[in-house]
This record gives C-alpha cells, structure tokens and sequence, in this order.
C-alpha cells in the first residue's frame, strides 16, 4: 500500500508538465480577468521542457498500440495500477478523428468509439511497478491505458490526443461565440497552443487557422476593430502558413473596406511575400491569388500610392542584381494577368456564357439556369479596317461584303457586347457560292472580323474601379520588365496567345503594354526578342500585333520598326525571315519604307537582291517604293549596280496591278505614284486606307486604270467627280462603305465603261440609282445592299 501511495504521488510529480496544457482557459473559463494578460508565456515554457529539450514529434493520425480498461473508483486508482494482477491487453489498430478515437476494430474495450470529450485528464506513467511506455486515458467510472513499443512512441500518442482533444474542445466552444471580447481570448490561448505544441505538422497551423476563419464565415457581422484584433491574434499562425480560403475572404474584404489600416502593412505583407516566393498553383488556391490581389490595390489606395507598390516590388526583386526566389516573377505575372483579365471578366462571360470567379468562388450555378448569351454588336473603328498586308494578289471588286458596318456608338457597356452576325451566314454562303473567281474575291465581314482587324479599336466602357485595376497591375508589369534578370523569364510568359481577343483591342495590347514590349524589342538577349514572334503558326504574336494594321498598333509603326531592327541583326536565318516578311507582312514594310524608315527600307532591298518576291507586279511596287524617298534611292542605286537584272526590269515600265497598304494616306499614294513609272497601271485597290478625295488628283493620272477599289474608305463626292471626268476606261469600281452620296453618284452616269459597280452600305436613294441603270448600258453587276434603293 504504501508503495501505491508513493507511485501516486511520483505520478503527479513527473506529470505536472503534461497537464500545462490542460490548464489553458477555454470560453467559459476566461470570462473574468485582465483583458491584457497573456496565458501563453507559462504553457510554452512548460511545453517546452516536457517536450524532452526540444523533442518534435509527428501528428498521428492512426497507429498500431495495446489497449486496456479498467473500471474502478477513483479513489482506488493508485493500488489498482500498482497491482501485480493487471486486466488483459488488447491490440488495436486505432485512428484518431476529429471527434474520436475509433479502432478499426470495433470490439472488447473499444466496442465504441472514445469521445474526445468524455476524457477527464490525459496523463503518462512512468514509475517503476507501471507498466512500461503509458498513456493513461481517465474516463468517468475508469481508466483506458494505451501502450506503445517504446517511450517515443509513447510521447508521440500523449501529444497528439492531447493536440486532438484541444481542438476538439476550441471547436466547439468556438462555435456559439456569445461576446467577443472572450472570443479573442479564446483565439489568442488558441494560437498559443498551436506555436508552442512538440508537434510538427502542417496540420498544427492549419487547424486552428480553419477554426477561426469558420467563426469568422458564420459571423460576418464584426466591427473593423474586431477584425484588426483578430487579424492581430492570428498572425504568429501567418508567419509560416498560407492562409486557408475564407480566412482568404476575410482579409480581401478587410483590404477593401480598410486600405490604409496599418494591419494591411504590418501583418499582411509578410504573408503576400511568403505566397510569391514559394511554388504556388493559383489554380488550386485561387482565393490566394485574390487575396494578393487585393493586397496590392490596398497599397495603391496609400497616400504615395504606385510608389508603394513600386517598393513592394523591389522588395520582392532584392537589392541583387539576380532575384534569389525564382517563383515570385511567375507568381507576380499570373496575380496581375489575372487581374487584368478579371476586369473584362463580365464582357467576356456574356459572350461564351462562361461562369464568372464570383459564380465559381459562390458555386456555379447550374448551365439551365444561366441566362441566355447576350446579342453581340459590333462597333465600327475610329480608323478603316486595314486590308490584306500582301499587295501582290489585289481584291476583286465585283463581290461586295456581306453585311455593312452600320453607326452604332463608339462606346458601349460591357454588358451588351460583341457582333450581331444573325443576317450573314446565309448571304455569306450564296454569295461564296456565286464568287466567279473561285475564292479568291472580296472576304465577307466574318472573314474580316476573324482575319483582318476590322475592329481594332474596339472599346469597352468599364467602371473606374476596373480601370484603377488596370492602371495599377499594368505599371506593375512595367516595372517587372525593368529589372534584367527578370526579363526574359517575363517575355517567355507574357505571350498574347492567353489573352482573349476583347483584351488585345482594348488594353492589353494597347499603350498599356506598350512600354513592356519595347523593353523587350530593345534587349540584345535572344530568348527575349525571340519571344516578339508568334509561338506557333496561325497564332499572332507582338510583332504581328504591333504592325501597321494590327490591333495593338497606335504609333504608325515605329515600335514594328524596332522590332524588325532587332530581330534581322539577331541570329536568325536573314533569307528564311526575309520569306516571312513578304508573306505576312510585306504591306506594313512597304508603307513604313514609303515614309522614309531605314530599317524597312533594307528590308526591301534585301528582298529585292535575295529575289523573294516573285511576282513582277510586287517587284515594280517595291522598286517604286525605293525610289519615292532619298535614302531608298540611295540604297536602290547601289542594289542596282549589283544587280543588272533590277534595271532591266525597270525598263520595261511599271506593274499592271497594284494594291496599297493599310493606312496609307493621300501622301502615301502621292509620294508612290510620283516615283516610278505607272502607265501601265490597270488594277489599284485602296481598300481599307485612310484615302480621301484629295487622292482623285493622283488617280486622274493613271489613264490605263481600269479597276480601282475603294472599299472602307473616305472618299467622297468631291472625287467621284473628278475620277468621272478623266477616267472614262474604267470599268469597276468599288464604293462600298464610303461616304458617297447622289450628287457625287450621279456624276458616274457619265462614265459608260463602267460594267461593276459596288454601292453597297453608301447613300445611295432609289431614284438616283434608277438614273443610273438607265444612263449605264454596260452595268451588268450592281450591288446596292443595305441603301434606299435595296
């Protein structure tokens, strides 16, 4: 006996330790107390040592152990323990639930699961006549023993019921907060526990993490002083853990509601830091990425604003010249892309009936019950549409579009969006049906919208927020471009293949980004210049984007130029490029030489000396376009004693067809058509630039034209007039989309060549185009679609 009593008495000696942890307040015990007193000095001290100078132990959440139950009083405990007679062991294969410890075999002892709150007091044993490696569970009317292989094990098992049936008890005292003062106490104790637990696991941080970002989903009514001392008791947890999803939600709406807080800079910077610089997929945690999101918009809501923001960046970069965190450019690139994108989320949701994040953060609903696409309207450009950059093969005018660009507004909502294309499926089809030519006529209005950038300047009306939005994740694109080590990473992702096409005539491809692909167009390396191309064929890239006619292009082609520049001094294949330019991109060239650009003006005479344009027509075009400027001439004349072959060309007058460049003006044509010789000229097409009548003294000098197509321009009445007074051989004549009326139409009655004529989508009235069958016997194709007279 008196053996027994000195086991008891050395038990809770050796045990005092353990029971620290018992002892930390729970709701109902801290209702009364200093506000101010912090529990958690004691119990990490305290843990700490029972925690074997510094042991760390793994969470378990299943394991082999021995199991035996003793019912007794407890005031018998000791002599029943110390007894040589002890009750049988069991083998259990036991797992440790959230609400339990269940064995997978449900009989003898653990019959029924063990509820983590029907534990009165976890304790170890360990004097001499105790069985060996104890955990004693006490519960009411006795005591459950487990025992393991070895006193690790052993300490392991305590740790970890004891870690289980803490956050059991916090779970659910948590779950009917009555006043919050007591709460934050519960919260700060909780905390607490889990910074100074032996156990190491991810699941030690998160749990208590998941705990209050519950209470604090199920309580959104809280003051913004509840939510800064919440954000403030669970920060130590934030310091090596990502925040769970609606812990995520709760901080964007602090964000939002209270930008200039200094709890966004002082706890909420760190957190942002350890999301950039470690491998994150955004795609599994996308309420991390809106949390940075709205974590970089609070700082641009600061009194300095972008040079807040700008020294967040530079505080991810490093004060190196190479950043020493590989993920946070990658991470950085897809927190803004994402943003960017999201501003026009509505805009593109109504065209493909996609769910928005807000419906996939809400849970989507279901595809019956989501409303209709809306009707799509197109908005006509500021400037023509540009044509076909290859002036070789010219349009023919017989064939008008399908459908014409009526005057809507040039702005609109992003809610009522897109092109209204109900009316030329059929017309497009008949009329591909009826095209004598074989494919090769005038494309249709779909085939502009989808090839050629009709509507590059397209534009889309967003609220202010959305534009802060943009203004502030593009400067952040533009600063990352700044720094070297991170630019040719940046380039290799920064490709317009992901962009949808409402970004790329809007803003992505706009002045916004423009800054960024200079920066790449500038830099020497080869992995960055290299990334201007398109990725793959039939996919844009920068450098097809930013030519002259592209729909990112706003400067007349200079940034095009510098691009060219740098990738024809690069180590590509000079004739295999050179092959790529006339194919795709030889318009562009030739307007930018036809303006005095030196760059395209070598590109033409390498062209010419490589021989890789073929058509004899094309040749005599580049030739002209040399000879307009000084520095063409110049380089000409030199290409020229070379090469023989040019001059005998040259000889033999100038080409029969002709086809200008998208966005070439009046001084274009002029400055063209005053170099060379044109005599011979039969076919022109101005179609898509910006001529106006002004250019009717240039035409009235070609005397063999016979076609000349003026499709989506602005000539007007003032040069029908004079074309009827000079150029009696002309036969076809395209005047779709232009600003034409009956007084300028009613001068072509004199010109009875004509045997084509396209007034599609003009101002034609039934009666000026009765007049006109009348006064032209040879009209025999006629197109007055979409006027009075249709």
């Amino acid at each position: 006996m008196d053996r027994g009593g000195g086991g008891g008495g050395s038990e809770l000696h050796n045990n005092q330790f353990y029971q620290c942890e018992e002892n930390k307040p729970l709701l109902g015990e801290m209702s009364e107390g200093n506000n101010n007193t912090k529990t958690a000095g004691p119990c990490k001290r305290s843990v700490h040592h029972c925690g074997g100078g510094g042991m760390r132990y793994k969470l378990l959440h299943e394991g082999d152990i021995q199991v035996c139950a003793l019912k007794h009083p407890r005031t018998f405990l000791s002599k029943i323990l110390t007894s040589k007679f002890l009750r049988r062991w069991e083998p259990h294969h036991l797992s440790l639930l959230d609400g339990s410890l269940t064995s997978a075999t449900p009989t003898g002892y653990m019959e029924t699961p063990l509820s983590y709150s029907t534990i009165e007091d976890l304790q170890l044993l360990s004097w001499d006549n105790a069985p060996k490696y104890c955990v004693q569970l006490s519960v009411p009317g006795g005591t459950v023993l487990l025992q393991a292989a070895n006193s690790y094990l052993r300490d392991q098992w305590f740790h970890s019921l004891q870690w289980k049936k803490k956050i059991y008890k916090y779970r659910k005292v948590l779950n009917n907060p009555s006043r919050w003062d007591v709460v934050l106490k519960e919260i700060r104790a909780l905390v607490d526990m889990a910074l100074s637990s032996p156990l190491q696991d991810d699941s030690i941080h998160q749990a208590p993490l998941h705990i209050i970002s519950t209470l604090l989903a199920e309580n959104s009514s809280l003051s913004p002083q509840d939510h800064e001392n919440i954000i403030v008791a669970i920060a130590p947890l934030l310091e090596n853990n990502h925040p769970p999803p609606d812990l995520c939600e709760f901080f964007c709406k602090h964000c939002r509601e209270r930008p200039r807080s200094m709890v966004v800079i002082e706890v909420f910077t760190p957190v942002v830091q350890r999301i950039l610089k470690h491998n994150m997929d955004f795609g599994k945690c996308p309420r991390l990425r809106l949390f940075t999101q709205e974590y970089i918009l609070a700082l641009n809501e600061l009194n300095a604003g972008m040079e807040v923001v700008k020294k967040f960046v530079h505080s991810m970069h490093g004060p190196t010249g190479q950043c020493p965190h590989p993920r946070v450019l990658p991470n950085l690139v897809a927190v803004c892309l994402a943003a960017i994108y999201s501003c026009y989320e509505e805009f593109i949701n109504s065209r493909d009936n996609s769910p928005s994040l807000k419906e996939i953060r809400n849970g989507c609903q279901q595809l019956n019950d989501r409303k209709p696409p809306l009707p799509l309207r197109l908005l006509p450009a500021q400037a023509p549409p540009p044509a076909p950059s290859n002036p070789a093969p010219t349009i023919p005018i017989s064939t008008p579009p399908s459908l014409p660009l009526s005057p809507p507004p040039s702005v609109v909502n992003s809610s009522e969006i897109l092109v209204e294309l109900e009316r030329n499926n059929n017309s497009a089809n008949a009329k591909r049906n009826a095209d004598p030519s074989g494919g090769n006529g005038e494309p249709n209005l779909i085939d502009c919208l989808l090839v050629s950038p009709a509507v590059n300047t397209l534009s889309i009306q967003l609220p202010a927020q959305a534009d802060r939005v943009l203004g502030c994740f593009a400067l952040i694109l533009k600063m990352l471009s700044d720094y070297d080590d991170w630019r040719p990473a940046l380039a290799s992702l920064l490709q317009p293949i992901p962009f949808p096409k409402e970004l790329e005539k809007s803003f992505c491809l706009g002045r916004e980004l423009k800054y960024v692909i200079q920066r790449f167009a500038e830099d020497p390396r080869q992995e960055v210049h290299s990334c201007l191309l398109s990725v793959r064929s039939g996919k844009d890239g920068w450098f097809q984007l930013y030519s002259p006619g592209g729909v990112a292009c706003d400067d007349d082609g200079e940034l095009f130029a510098s691009m060219v520049h740098i990738l024809m001094g690069s180590c590509y294949k000079t004739k295999k490029f050179l092959l790529s330019l006339a194919e795709n991109k030889l318009g562009p060239c030739m307007l930018l030489a036809l303006r005095g650009n030196q760059t395209m003006v070598e590109i033409l005479c390498l062209m010419l000396e490589y021989n890789i344009i073929e058509n004899k027509d094309t040749q005599l075009q580049i030739i002209s376009t040399l000879e307009s400027t000084q520095v063409g001439r110049r380089m000409y004349e030199q290409l020229c004693d070379r090469q023989r072959e040019l001059k005998e060309l040259q000889r033999k007058g100038g080409p029969t067809r002709l086809t200008l460049p998208s966005k070439s003006t009046d001084a274009d044509l002029a400055r063209l058509l005053s170099s060379g010789s044109f005599g011979n000229l039969e076919n022109l097409s101005l179609a898509f630039t910006n001529v106006t009548s002004a250019c009717a003294e240039q035409l009235i000098k070609l005397p063999s034209l016979k076609q000349l197509n003026l499709w989506s321009t602005q000539f007007g009445d003032a040069g029908l007039r004079l074309l009827s007074e000079h150029l009696a051989c002309l036969q076809v004549l395209n005047l779709c989309e232009t600003p034409v009326t009956d007084a300028g139409l009613l001068a072509l009655s004199s010109m009875k060549s004509l045997c084509s004529l396209n007034m599609n989508s003009t101002k034609l009235t039934a009666d000026t185009y009765e007049d006109l069958k009348a006064k032209l016997p040879n009209l025999k194709e006629v197109d007055v679609r979409y006027t009075e007279a249709w």
